[in-house]
This record gives structure tokens, sequence and C-alpha cells, in this order.
């Protein structure tokens, strides 16, 4: 599995959230998945990833959600992102990492996310 493969896929993933087109997920994600949020919910596997997709889709609109850059290590990526949603007519944004471990068929398996505030002060300056 090359990182141009691994990278496409993420990239797949990610754009689901924008077009809110999930028709694909069977297909990038291992039916044993795991996926940790940045601010606290896991779930584990397929069905339950679904469950929280059609949640989310009732309630939240991902605006805009821009890889700036993948590390590699071996079936491990780490993508460094910035993620802009609207919840109830609020609109915010934050950045983020997600440490995406894959399968040796180029399935994500596991998915880790952490966040950061997107607006970032220099106090010293």
């Amino acid at each position: 599995m090359s990182m141009n493969e691994k990278e496409a896929v993420i990239k797949e993933y990610f754009d689901m959230w924008v077009l809110r087109d999930f028709k694909n997920i069977y297909n990038i994600f291992d039916s044993d998945i795991y996926y940790s949020e940045c601010y606290g919910p896991e779930y584990q596997g397929i069905s339950e990833i679904h469950q929280w997709i059609d949640k989310m889709l009732k309630e939240q609109e991902v605006i805009e959600w821009t890889i700036k850059r993948f590390i590699h290590q071996a079936n491990t990526v780490v993508v460094e992102w910035f993620f802009k949603d609207k919840v109830q007519d609020k609109i915010s944004g934050f950045d983020g990492i997600s440490i995406i471990e894959f399968t040796e068929y180029v399935t994500i398996n596991s998915i880790k996310e952490f966040s950061s505030e997107a607006l970032h002060t220099t106090p010293f300056r």
C-alpha cells in the first residue's frame, strides 16, 4: 500500500463530510473500526459509525475540512487539518490532528482525533 493510496482514502473520507455523501464509507472503513473524536466520544465498529454519521447529518453541516499535511510511518498516517462547521446557525472552526491506522487492505481501522484552537496568539511578541 503506497503513501498515495492512503492519502487518497483519507481525502475521500474528509470530503464525505463536506459533500454529505457517505455511500463509500463501507469501502474505506474496516468493519471493526475504532474512532475517537477529539472532544471525547468513541465508536467501535461500522454499525456505531453509521449511527453517528446519521445523527451528525441532522445536527451539523461541515463547511470545510482542509488537509494541511500528511506524516507517514508504516501503516499509520498523521494528518494535520483545519475543520469548520455550522451547528444551529453557529459557525466555528478549529485545527486538528488525526492519527489514522490502516489495514493491509488499505482500509482504515483506527482514527484518533486531537484538536487545538484555530486562533493562535503570540503573547511574548
